[in-house]
């Protein structure tokens, strides 16, 4: 589900971007005290308005909550990793600053590092609410400081999903529950054969994927090797990064062979910015993709009114766990995030702001959001309310799936590791390297990315 510069972009685009920031949020310092400006993050794809009808609700019960005070909107629409980039020039400045933004845990150290947003911590003392947030989430938007400078909205597990008319044609099992990585490569190439036509599986690659690519695929293939006990991309008792590990070079490996056997998109869509739409929007409702490496938040892409509408994705869809690369302890894996509501440093209504964050934070619009959003609930009152484990099909095993979820080492230099993954993973993609020399040329990436805080594994 967001941050980053993730990916660096070319200087005409930055500066395209910034200038589109500087008119996006107007001047902030003839901006009216009495309106809060909420930027937020809009679905590229032009059907899907799940977070503009929510907002646009929640503005409507603030304005009636408090009368004379008004609620602006800011849209971004563009992909992930220019949505970061834009978010990041318009924090530069109070001209620019929103009162509010839409921040990816991704993203929040670097940006908690770079002045950007306001210690939250003495609005948060005043909030009775606050102790209804699980600690893990706390924790994803606390700063090395140790101040807290977001609100998180929900969290998110990953998983396979997969189509079981296309398993049947393939003579693969409806209840289909992969053991090891061999296990879904071979699933894929029994669709590959048996199946012409459909794209046996999609796993995420590459820079224009931005973090889908690392989070939604590279880690979790990563974080599925080894014995599970200890972070492979980041060591916390050195406090240094991890390179050479024979971890990172299997997972390197699994993306390499789905893209040069054929069991993936063309590579050209593989590599389209829109990918994310794609999947959601195309492939999976379409009957056109057999599994995809995907998160718990897909089904908003098809409820009514998404524009993609598939009621019946639950009966025509399966879900199992990612397993491990040998099927070693604990047997599966997931990787977990999430976005949070944060406030600028240089924002000109702080305190409104987080009027609006109450505003929405408020169980019974957090649960609104959580189904809405397909989201998991970080809100320990709406997790035990029992109308929220069944508000949808798929809440109850995505939530099952934090026992053996995992979290990015989400510190200054993450974006940056972020970046030099996808350009790993780009480069088996295209077959312009080998696993050896893409594994390499991560590792010299690494180094410059984390001022040579490497350690070798």
């Amino acid at each position: 589900m967001p941050v980053r510069p993730t990916a660096a972009l070319p200087l005409l685009l930055t500066t395209a971007l910034a200038a589109t920031a500087l008119t996006a949020c107007g001047s902030g310092s003839g901006s009216s005290p009495d309106t809060v400006k909420v930027s937020f993050k809009q679905s590229t794809d032009n059907s899907i308005k799940v977070m503009d009808g929510y907002l646009a609700d929640i503005k409507k019960q603030f304005e009636r909550k408090y009368p004379g005070k008004k609620v602006e909107l800011i849209p971004i629409k563009a992909p992930d990793s220019e949505y970061y980039t834009k978010v990041q020039q318009m924090l530069r400045s109070p001209k620019t600053a929103p009162d509010l933004v839409y921040e990816d845990t991704f993203l929040i150290n670097s940006d908690i590092t770079s002045g950007y947003l306001k210690p939250l911590d003495p609005y948060l003392a005043k909030w009775p609410d606050w102790r209804q947030f699980i600690d893990t989430a706390k924790n994803a938007a606390r700063g090395e400081d140790g101040k807290t400078y977001g609100v998180p909205d929900g969290t998110d597990t990953r998983g396979l999903w997969f189509d079981k008319a296309i398993f049947k044609k393939a003579g693969l099992p409806a209840a289909w529950q992969p053991k090891n990585w061999d296990d879904v490569l071979s699933a894929a190439r029994a669709i590959k054969k048996k199946v012409p036509g459909v794209t046996p599986i999609n796993v995420y690659t590459g820079k224009p994927a931005g973090e889908a690519a690392t989070m939604q695929s590279f880690e979790m293939l990563l974080y599925g090797t080894g014995d599970g006990t200890s972070d492979p991309l980041y060591d916390r008792t050195s406090k240094k990064w991890i390179a050479g590990s024979q971890g990172f070079k299997d997972a390197l490996s699994f993306v390499h062979t789905v893209y040069r056997d054929k069991l993936g998109p063309d590579v050209s869509t593989a590599l389209d910015p829109n990918i994310q739409t794609i999947v959601a929007g195309d492939l999976l409702p379409k009957g056109k993709l057999g599994i995809a490496l995907d998160g718990s938040w897909l089904p908003q892409a098809w409820l009514k009114g998404s524009g993609h509408e598939w009621p019946r994705w639950s009966s025509e869809l399966g879900l199992a766990p990612m397993p491990t690369q040998h099927g070693q302890a604990p047997g599966k894996v997931s990787m977990s995030g999430g976005w949070t509501w944060a406030i600028p440093a240089k924002a000109g209504n702080p305190g409104l702001a987080f009027d609006f964050i109450r505003t929405m934070q408020t169980k019974a619009n957090a649960e609104k959001w959580y189904v809405a959003n397909s989201g998991i609930a970080v809100r320990k009152d709406v997790a035990s309310d029992p109308a929220y484990a069944t508000e949808q099909p798929g809440i109850r095993f995505f939530t099952d799936l934090v026992a053996s979820t995992h979290y990015r080492p989400a510190y200054p230099a993450y974006p940056k590791v972020s970046t030099a993954i996808q350009e790993a993973m780009e480069g088996v993609t295209t077959g312009d390297m080998s696993v050896d020399k893409a594994a390499s040329g991560y590792d010299d990436a690494l180094k410059d990315a984390t001022d040579d805080q490497v350690v070798r594994k």
